[in-house]
């Protein structure tokens, strides 16, 4: 698991929210919470995968995992 995940709940979306502050655009919804962070995490790997194959920077992550639910 990452460390700057922060997870929480969106009355809006009706989903747990888990958002990656560092990486641009890099969000993910899950019925559950375990969900949401089992999506972050592939999205995740997606982005890095894709900014690797182009050459663009990869943010390095603050060292600090929230967690709100």
């Amino acid at each position: 698991m990452h460390k700057y995940v922060i997870n929480y709940w969106s009355n809006e979306d009706g989903a747990f929210v888990a958002e990656m502050p560092e990486i641009p655009g890099c969000t993910a919804l899950g019925n559950t919470q375990e969900a949401a962070l089992k999506n972050i995490n592939q999205a995740m790997d997606l982005w890095l995968e894709t900014a690797r194959e182009f050459g663009d920077p990869i943010p390095e992550p603050k060292g600090e995992r929230l967690m709100f639910v």
